[in-house]
């Protein structure tokens, strides 16, 4: 008779849902008790317990001769400030259990370990079929909640864009934090690619249901997700070429202002100067007159208008 089972550890986050012979083992913010009590129950490899502690492992495939041990990246996005954290996800497989240990942030993981503790169909509809395929509903899950993710990133560029070309903004900061959150989640994600290929062959063995079509739609949603993050790292490389180009053009304009301003100035201030010395000049205090003052106005103004008729001649304004 099929039956199914919630267990809970009074000092251990340990969580549990039973079909027939296979167990789902459901451990959120894991610390040493739980991997202590893992060692006692399960033959697992003591290397792999610390790697599930750490804080950040590459993703990888470790296979043993009656589990397998995945340790697979995913991204936790801030919706507010728009930044993407590093989280990773723990999985021990065997014939009739499936260990997965993470920080409780993986939304569609912890609504199907729920719906599977509360709803008959959610249980027969993810673990009838073995460990092998309620893997694969975990990741099938995780890749389609990150769509929502990369359709902000998307809106996000288009935003950017707009950005960058108002003279008005300064858009600097606003590319580098997208560029930086989009290496980000490329990090995090380009690694699936290639776990997954490797995954579908390993898994065989420990599901009654043929998986390849499953895996082969779950690889053409990564392959989208990628290719839509190296589209938009290539336009963010491109904004940030821009972006420096017209700011660089910007300055350049305000200091082609400034020094035409200060070459016409350049007289005023010589003829000042000459004329601010503490001795007799022809046109001074001592035997100077207002006819004198006209005409030293007149002759700066000359040379300003010849500077400036100047710069017209040479397209510098």
């Amino acid at each position: 008779m099929t039956s199914a089972q919630v267990s809970k550890e009074e000092q251990l986050h340990v969580e549990s849902v039973t079909l027939g012979d296979l167990t789902w083992f459901n451990i959120e913010q894991p610390t040493i008790r739980e991997m202590e009590y893992l060692a006692k129950n399960y033959p697992f490899h003591p290397l792999d317990l610390d790697d599930c502690l750490s804080r950040i492992q590459r993703a990888k495939i470790d296979e043993y001769e009656d589990y397998l041990f995945l340790i697979l990246p995913y991204s936790r996005w801030d919706k507010k400030a728009r930044v993407s954290t590093h989280k990773q996800i723990s999985v021990f497989i065997g014939a009739r259990y499936l260990v997965t240990i993470h920080s409780g942030e993986l939304k569609p993981l912890t609504k199907l370990f729920r719906a599977c503790q509360i709803e008959e169909e959610a249980r027969q509809e993810n673990l009838q079929y073995g460990s092998g395929y309620l893997l694969y509903r975990i990741l099938d899950r995780t890749v389609d909640a990150y769509f929502p993710i990369l359709d902000a990133i998307l809106n996000w560029v288009d935003d950017v864009e707009d950005v960058v070309f108002d003279e008005n903004i300064e858009a600097a900061q606003e590319v580098a934090t997208l560029r930086r959150d989009i290496i980000t989640q490329r990090r995090i994600l380009l690694p699936w690619r290639s776990i997954i290929t490797e995954l579908e062959p390993k898994l065989k063995r420990f599901t009654t249901n043929d998986i390849s079509v499953h895996f082969g739609d779950l690889i053409d949603h990564l392959h989208k997700i990628c290719d839509s993050l190296d589209d938009a790292k290539e336009i963010i490389e491109i904004y940030k070429d821009s972006d420096y180009t017209l700011s660089a053009d910007r300055l350049n304009r305000v200091t082609r202002v400034l020094t035409i301003m200060s070459s016409i100035i350049l007289p005023f201030l010589v003829i000042s100067s000459i004329y601010g010395m503490n001795i007799a000049l022809p046109g001074g205090l001592e035997r100077g007159s207002f006819y004198t003052f006209l005409m030293l106005v007149s002759g700066m103004g000359l040379i300003s208008a010849g500077m400036l008729y100047f710069f017209r001649r040479k397209r510098w304004i």
